[in-house]
């Protein structure tokens, strides 16, 4: 009996346990599908759902001719895992004081900041700060090299010496020139954040759109089938074209720097054009900075060719003039005294020279000594308020041009729109009481040089498709409105060219030999608040050339340099030097023709006597543009524009090298050899009819071994045109003169021993012409120190 309750207890106690199991079992999963099934669902969603957002690629941006000046590329992040993920673990950072000093060289960093990065208790894994986010592919080789160092025996060491340093593949944002037109691009920052400039007016053309996809997964992460959602592929951003010309802003770089590590002025600026279109073809302002390394400081963030308003002074008095002849209203010979000007009750209106002036002189002459005086009688007597006011804002003063940068502004004019006095718009008349920018001044003299039209100025050529390369928005020619006729702005350029050729003239610092310039010197005094800043000016100069049909505008503006010599010398010293080094090198490498001959004063096209026989002139030789650092294809069209043969040396995309070298005298229909940065797969090209000397220069580009018999040109060559060279072959050319007679065909691809027996002579003569036959003159000099005489700066 006992025996079998205590089985019946054992069948109970297991019942009950056998419906306590099934009862929390079921209100297990009652509680997951009920109470907690949205969670899961959340959970195994995250699991088998993946979604990725694809950045797109930045655009370029890159200058009219292709160069780029502006560029997304790979980058990466340096890592420091500072503890083990198990106790098998050995990659982390064992000894932070080494790895600090060895990653400190590379990254550029302090050793003391990187060793806090890498002893910091509470982390795991820490990013090196700015130091060492999106790091070059250079720095990356070398810490690669750090890692694993080469010993004196050239084996590598095969333990990692920098244990728990990884990185991370990026992007970041590269500028191949470094400061290069700086205030005109801006600069992305390392969170890919635009800043100033272009990058920042274009960044939703140059950042593209985000793409999205999203995808079913394992619990591995292998793709189901059919497990496509979504897909939207990132569309990458636009390049953008520029107008700029990079040669020609370096031209403008350069001359800044010089003028800027001798005098160290507050701020200059330097802006070039062509009139003809408004295009900016460079555009540079000091102080400057390096957009790749913007974290260490920039003290100057604004594009003074935009956003700096300032007096313009004399260059000013151009409008003046202008709007005075188109009146009818401007006598060049008629006559008034010089000196001081004075309206009743008002402060005497002073020439430049403490109102000593000079004398009764013409209309002219007081243009050309650049008298304020003659512009109050314009303006202020003459053109009066309402139609002075109406000239200064048809040629675009108040008012933004419209270029496509940041932070335009307007300039100033309100002492003409609600004059206190009348002095207060007179002074107008020559530059004082008015404000305006660079690029205002570029505009308005730039419808003196083409005609009378004031046209947008434009820093964007074309934007295209990164994919396909089609052009998707172009700019155009834009005419604002006319300003004067052309018969008017013609008076006006040859008015301004005397400024500069006049005895009177305070421009001579500023010509050109084999140019006509015409232009228009200026100084400014500075204000602090409402008071003159005394000791402190703005020299400028703004100038065209050639004076009657221009190719290029260059404004120079030189803010308040750190010297003690006096004003007045400023322009002959530090703004012309600028000025003509710009022009002068910028005509040049446009090929642009000397419309005047060099050294000498105008020459009259009329015979001066009967029966006077007519010069000849020579052939008219050109300047060899620099085609180095340009990309193929627009080398290759430029120099064939240029009337030039050309013969492109190597399947590469840039040219490297050219022959004859830049700036060298050469003349239309001569050959120029341009040079790629990849020459495997260059063809022989058919040197049949050439002479020794263009086989000899190919030969020595491509390591050719060059065996020449006869004399003459080539009439026969071993290697057939068209074969794909590798260097170092064996070339065989037979040379004969128009006189000879015919000799037997040389045979193809021949071997080095045949021809050994017969090359002794013609080795020598070889060697003979090589030596005859180096190329002829050196490039000319710049003369940017050539200053003239003396102006005064006005």
């Amino acid at each position: 009996m006992e025996t079998k309750k205590r089985v019946n207890w054992r069948i109970l106690l297991f019942a009950f346990c056998i419906i306590i199991g099934f009862s929390g079992l079921g209100f297990r999963v009652w509680w997951l599908q009920s109470v907690e099934a949205a969670k899961i669902m959340e959970y195994a969603r995250s699991q088998w759902d993946w979604e990725k957002t694809l950045k797109p690629k930045r655009g370029a941006i890159m200058d009219r001719n292709g160069e780029i000046l502006a560029y997304e590329g790979k980058a990466y992040t340096v890592n420091a895992r500072l503890k083990p993920l198990n106790d098998r673990d050995e990659d982390y950072v064992k000894d932070p004081y080494y790895t600090a000093t060895t990653l400190a060289k590379i990254l550029d960093a302090p050793v003391d900041k990187l060793h806090e990065y890498l002893t910091r208790p509470d982390s795991k894994v820490v990013l090196l700060g700015r130091w060492g986010n999106k790091i070059t592919e250079e720095q990356k080789g070398l810490i690669e090299q750090a890692k694993y160092p080469t010993l004196p025996s050239g084996e590598k060491v095969k333990t990692n010496q920098l244990p728990g340093i990884y990185l991370t593949e990026t992007t970041r944002r590269f500028y191949p020139n470094n400061s290069m037109a700086a205030h005109l691009l801006g600069y992305l920052d390392f969170e890919d954040q635009p800043k100033m400039g272009l990058e920042l007016q274009l960044d939703d053309a140059l950042r593209g759109e985000m793409g999205e996809m999203a995808v079913l997964t394992d619990g591995a992460g292998y793709l189901l089938p059919d497990g496509e959602k979504s897909y939207k592929p990132a569309e990458d951003g636009y390049n953008v074209y520029l107008t700029i010309d990079r040669q020609i802003q370096d031209y403008v770089e350069q001359a800044l720097d010089e003028i800027e590590q001798k005098y160290k002025p507050q701020g200059m600026t330097v802006v070039v054009t062509d009139p003809k279109t408004g295009e900016i073809l460079a555009m540079g302002n000091r102080p400057q900075f390096n957009p790749n390394r913007y974290f260490e400081g920039i003290t100057n963030y604004t594009n003074h060719a935009v956003t700096s308003m300032f007096e313009p002074g004399s260059t000013f008095k151009i409008i003046t003039l202008a709007a005075a002849i188109e009146e009818g209203l401007f006598n060049p010979n008629e006559e008034y005294m010089s000196g001081t000007y004075t309206i009743k009750g008002q402060i005497p209106i002073r020439d430049h020279n403490q109102g000593a002036g000079w004398g009764k002189i013409s209309f002219l002459e007081g243009v050309q000594r650049s008298s304020n005086v003659v512009f109050v009688k314009l303006g202020y007597e003459r053109l009066k308020l309402d139609k002075l006011r109406a000239y200064i804002e048809k040629f675009g003063m108040g008012a933004v041009t419209g270029i496509e940068l940041p932070f335009e502004k307007k300039g100033n004019i309100s002492n003409l729109e609600n004059p206190r006095s009348p002095r207060d718009w007179a002074v107008t008349t020559f530059g004082q009481g008015v404000t305006v920018t660079a690029i205002q001044q570029v505009a308005a003299v730039g419808a003196i040089a083409n005609g009378g039209e004031l046209l947008k100025p434009q820093i964007i050529k074309e934007m295209r498709d990164p994919l396909t390369g089609a052009v998707v928005k172009r700019s155009q020619r834009e005419v604002v409105r006319r300003v004067v006729s052309e018969a008017t702005a013609k008076q006006t350029r040859d008015i301004l060219e005397t400024v500069v050729t006049g005895e009177a003239g305070t421009g001579a610092a500023y010509r050109i030999d084999g140019y006509h310039v015409a232009g228009k010197t200026g100084t400014a005094q500075k204000y602090e608040g409402n008071k003159i800043k005394e000791g402190h000016y703005i020299a400028s100069f703004i100038g065209f050339a050639p004076k009657d049909d221009p190719r290029l505008l260059v404004y120079v503006v030189v803010d308040d340099p750190q010297t003690n010599e006096w004003y007045g010398t400023w322009g002959r010293t530090m703004v012309a030097p600028i000025f003509k080094s710009v022009m002068e090198r910028s005509l040049q490498y446009l090929q642009q023709q000397p419309d005047l001959p060099a050294g000498a004063e105008e020459i009259s096209n009329e015979v001066k006597a009967a029966g006077q026989k007519a010069v000849a002139r020579p052939v008219q030789e050109m300047t060899l543009a620099k085609f180095e650092g340009m990309s193929t294809t627009a080398a290759k069209m430029r120099a064939e524009e240029d009337g030039l043969g050309v013969t492109v040396v190597g399947t590469g995309t840039k040219i490297v090298e050219q022959h004859p070298a830049p700036y060298e005298k050469v003349t239309p229909g001569q050959k120029v050899v341009l040079i790629t940065d990849r020459v495997e797969g260059t063809q022989m090209p058919d040197f049949t009819g050439k002479s020794l000397r263009d086989v000899m220069e190919f030969g020595s580009l491509l390591n050719l071994q060059v065996r020449a018999v006869g004399s003459g040109f080539v009439y026969q060559q071993s290697i057939k045109p068209g074969t794909v060279l590798s260097g170092g072959e064996l070339l065989m050319v037979t040379l004969k003169a128009e006189s000879d007679p015919e000799v037997p065909e040389l045979p193809v691809d021949a071997e080095a021993e045949e021809g050994e027996t017969e090359a002794d002579d013609s080795e020598t003569k070889v060697e003979e012409e090589q030596d005859t036959g180096s190329s002829g003159t050196s490039p000319p000099g710049d003369d940017t120190g050539q200053t003239g005489p003396a102006g005064s700066g006005q």
